[in-house]
């Protein structure tokens, strides 16, 4: 099982070195950034499961810092770390997309604490499911009644769609706009054969039927408890 990563962007290499101590042994993985400036490069060329964030940092400010993750990320945690009397700080931060914060000096255990209850919420994010049918956006893993199923990027970018949309009638036209882009040029009847693929991969071998064509209009990803 793959360890969650976090980056530790903080300038006080004694606080760093104490969080990235405390991290790892609660299984983490870590790395620390002790400017703005290298902690974009970090963020930029790799996946974080959560960011840890100094508000005062020496060439970029932590809000910058964070303005910048949110152009691009909406989805990774961050949570900042601030000074006892930042209050506008603190509320520049979460009106510009951390999703908590923790004042300085803070107990290690509330800090953890509220590291663990952020992965939660982003796991829950990254899971996608109907009945039987579970997928895991992180691990790009489709599993039906515990069996693991192969889809190619472009069958996998299909399902999620739909199960975003389940109980939902989904024309071929809004498929092909939101799985194949908005520049492509070819036939509609691709999204039939893409669905001819799923259906193959996902339907075939089971009674109940999670993928339905409604005449006329569209497909839909129909979840069996609704």
């Amino acid at each position: 099982m793959n360890r969650p990563a976090i980056l530790i962007v903080e300038d006080e290499k004694k606080l760093s070195r104490v969080l990235q101590l405390e991290l790892e042994y609660e299984n983490y993985q870590t790395q620390i950034a002790d400017n703005g400036t290298d902690a974009l490069q970090l963020i930029e060329t790799k996946n974080w499961d959560l960011v840890l964030l100094d508000i005062m940092l020496p060439e970029l400010s932590g809000l910058e810092v964070l303005r910048r993750i949110r152009r691009n990320d909406q989805q990774t945690p961050v949570i900042l770390l601030t000074a006892r009397d930042q209050v506008y700080d603190k509320v520049s931060g979460l009106d510009s997309g951390a999703n908590d914060y923790v004042t300085k000096p803070f107990q290690i255990e509330e800090l953890l604490a509220r590291v663990r209850v952020h992965l939660r919420q982003q796991n829950k994010k990254n899971k996608l499911y109907t009945g039987d049918l579970h997928v895991d956006l992180n691990t790009r893993q489709v599993i039906r009644s515990s069996s693991e199923i192969e889809l190619t990027p472009r069958e996998f970018d299909l399902l999620i769609y739909l199960l975003q949309n389940k109980n939902i009638v989904l024309t071929r036209e809004q498929l092909i706009e939101k799985v194949w882009g908005y520049d492509y040029a070819g036939d509609t009847n691709v999204v039939d054969v893409y669905i001819r693929y799923l259906r193959q991969k996902i339907d075939k071998d089971f009674d109940q039927k999670y993928i339905h064509t409604i005449r006329g209009v569209g497909y839909m990803i129909k979840d069996p408890s609704e």
